[in-house]
């Protein structure tokens, strides 16, 4: 009987240890590095550790513009409207 509560006491913290795991990964993923969309709006992400500001390319209909972004989430605008963005290789 105590074999058995100590197996089903392990067992119990592993599932409890994997379960936290699970619960923290999608909010890792929440805002990726670059650009992502929601399922309304567009945005970059500049993942940096250094406060460093950037130059992307924004794709749109018609021409595309140049935006300087700094570290974090930048909300781009409609994802209806933006069909992409990229690092330019420049800072700003």
């Amino acid at each position: 009987m105590t074999l058995r509560h100590s197996l089903v006491s392990a067992l119990s913290g592993i599932v409890l240890g994997l379960g936290l795991s699970v619960a923290t990964a999608p909010g890792a993923a929440a805002d990726p590095c670059g650009f992502y969309e929601t399922g309304s709006d567009a945005y970059y992400n500049h993942c940096t550790s250094d406060g460093s500001h950037v130059v992307i390319e924004v794709e749109v209909w018609g021409p595309n513009y140049e935006q300087c972004v700094g570290p974090g989430r930048t909300w781009l605008g409609s994802a209806s409207k933006i069909d992409g963005a990229f690092y330019t290789g420049r800072t700003c």
